[in-house]
């Protein structure tokens, strides 16, 4: 079974940085894309980057110049650069993978979340 596991989240000022990291572990697996999703409170959860196979990227109009996601060489691990945070960039952001493995096949597998939050 493949688990991401988030890390990063904090207390930032408004104007400072964050960088994200998601980490996907387990046996026998492949990752396709990979992206970050974030959910504010009373509000339905939305996607902030993603970065496919080819390593292409794909930015919500809110984050473009503001935020970079990034993989490694093995695409096990992806990063989400936060900068010029906003109060309104406050939310839990969950990693989220399309992940093939030879138990389950093809799937989604998400994050447990990490709290990102901007102060004024």
């Amino acid at each position: 079974q493949v688990q991401l596991v988030e890390s990063g989240g904090g207390l930032v000022q408004a104007g400072g940085s964050l960088r994200l990291s998601c980490a996907a572990s387990g046996s026998l697996f492949s990752i396709n894309g990979m992206g970050w999703y974030r959910q504010a409170p009373g509000k339905q959860r939305e996607l902030v980057a993603a970065i496919s196979h080819d390593g292409s990227t794909n930015y919500a109009d809110f984050v473009k110049g503001r935020f970079t996601i990034s993989r490694n060489n093995a695409k096990t691990t992806a990063t989400l650069q936060m900068n010029s945070l906003k109060p309104e960039d406050t939310a839990v952001y969950y990693c989220n993978a399309d992940v093939y493995s030879r138990i389950l096949g093809d799937h989604e597998v998400w994050g447990q979340g990490t709290l990102v939050t901007v102060s004024s």
